[in-house]
């Protein structure tokens, strides 16, 4: 009898897709899949090191699912992912209970990891980190109206904050065939929706064409019929050519929606951060942007107290969000981070600063987020179909506004009618509760 394989991946859509492609492979060696890990014979925990905050949930999943195996519910525990990678001889010490623990490099071997741990062997498997797959087969753990689509790895950018290059190595883009291959077979398969991710989506093709092909890609890519919505995530500031912008004015298949990672405004922070700009330097940009393609929605994300962050350079940040007023927006606390360079800078912020200035920024894009779901009533959205809440007795989904996981939902009511999961509707809003907005099927 095959022994049956659950998978726990955390962090990111990243992580995400390597979670699918080493469950491809385990499915292929013979392995039974189970979508709840507990109840499997093998837990693979994916792990993400990218903050502390993401450590801790890594290892309260792992000491969760060793409780499991002492009570002899699952057979062995595998750990992978980038906390595996990044603090290897620190979790072989601490985490005993784990049966095999791999970096991410070992991601194709994964088979074989599991049949060692199954056999007592305790492996530990850390080959070049380069050496993760890129594109491959994949168990898709999301539904199939969407799907993660993965252009490059790794980042050369070199922010002062962020290990991810300790991590993942190198940017390294995929070809463009092997992109719009797997573009086309996603489509095929049910995906309507493809949401491009790289930890800098922008640089896409610099590393084996010599310059940016993210505009040649989306282009390609919108002709792949079957396809209704193609979005952007995690694009680099100082990447944003009128190139790109022209393309995502023009096709139709890309959502007007930006994902615009910049962090911070203050150009002494920023320089700090090793990333260019300056306050009226992103405000221009986002005003260029925003004229070229008309009706976009544009996403940040904000981090307070990096080190040295004075009082003053926070007001900035906060007069700056509040001028541009963005559609969508995230904060995190600066996290002080082993083997980066801001790890080691003096002036680092106190903890309760860090998050006051971070509820500060949250609380005030909440009602600028409430002002401009407010501004939608009226208007009649496009919306991707996603459930059913029998509680609030409504339909649920996204529109071009909303990505998945990290921004709102639309619950509209539908009378008689029973839109299938994964179906585009009409929908008139009627009005804008806690940012979320609601409406009725047209």
């Amino acid at each position: 009898m095959a022994y049956s394989v659950g998978m726990v991946s955390l962090g990111c859509s990243k992580n995400q897709i390597d979670a699918e492609i080493m469950m491809a492979a385990l499915q292929k060696a013979g392995y039974e899949l189970r979508d709840d890990a507990a109840l499997a014979d093998v837990a693979i925990v994916n792990t993400c090191g990218f903050i502390e905050a993401a450590k801790k949930e890594s290892i309260e999943e792992i000491l969760e699912l060793a409780r499991l195996k002492k009570e002899g519910k699952i057979k062995a525990l595998v750990v992978t992912g980038c906390m595996a990678q990044r603090y290897r001889e620190e979790v072989m010490k601490e985490l005993p209970e784990a049966d095999a623990v791999c970096g991410i490099g070992a991601n194709n071997d994964i088979a074989a990891v599991v049949e060692q741990a199954l056999a007592g062997k305790r492996p530990q498997a850390f080959p070049e980190k380069t050496l993760l797959p890129l594109e491959g087969e994949r168990v898709r753990s999301t539904p199939s109206y969407f799907a993660y689509l993965k252009i490059a790895e790794g980042c050369s950018n070199g922010c002062a904050y962020c290990a991810i290059p300790m991590i993942r190595g190198r940017y390294r883009s995929r070809t463009m065939e092997s992109v719009v291959a797997e573009a086309e077979k996603l489509a095929a398969d049910g995906a309507r929706e493809l949401i491009l991710i790289a930890q800098d989506t922008t640089r896409y093709g610099q590393d084996l064409y010599g310059e940016w092909k993210l505009p040649e890609l989306l282009r390609r890519l919108c002709k792949i019929e079957d396809l209704r919505w193609i979005r952007l995530l995690y694009c680099y500031p100082d990447a944003i050519t009128d190139e790109l912008l022209t393309v995502m004015a023009e096709e139709e298949k890309i959502v007007k929606y930006m994902d615009l990672p910049l962090q911070h405004c203050n150009g002494n922070v920023l320089k700090n951060m090793r990333r260019p700009g300056n306050r009226d330097e992103l405000i221009a940009l986002t005003a260029k942007i925003r004229a070229m393609v008309p009706g976009i929605v544009l996403r940040t994300t904000l981090i307070t107290g990096f080190p040295g962050e004075t009082e003053a350079e926070f007001e900035e940040l906060c007069g700056f969000a509040r001028e541009v007023r963005f559609e969508r927006l995230g904060c995190f606390t600066y996290s002080q981070e082993e083997g980066t360079l801001a790890g080691e800078m003096e002036n680092q912020v106190e903890e309760e600063t860090k998050e006051h200035r971070m509820d500060v920024i949250m609380e005030q894009q909440m009602g600028i987020m409430q002002e401009w779901g407010e501004a939608q009533v009226g208007r009649e959205l496009t919306v991707l179909t996603e459930g059913f809440d029998r509680y609030a007795e409504c339909w649920f989904g996204r529109s071009a506004a909303d990505a998945p996981d990290i921004d709102g939902k639309i619950f509209f009511t539908a009378g008689a009618k029973k839109p299938a999961y994964g179906q585009f509707v009409t929908v008139r809003v009627t009005g804008c509760m806690d940012c979320d907005l609601m409406g009725e099927l047209v």
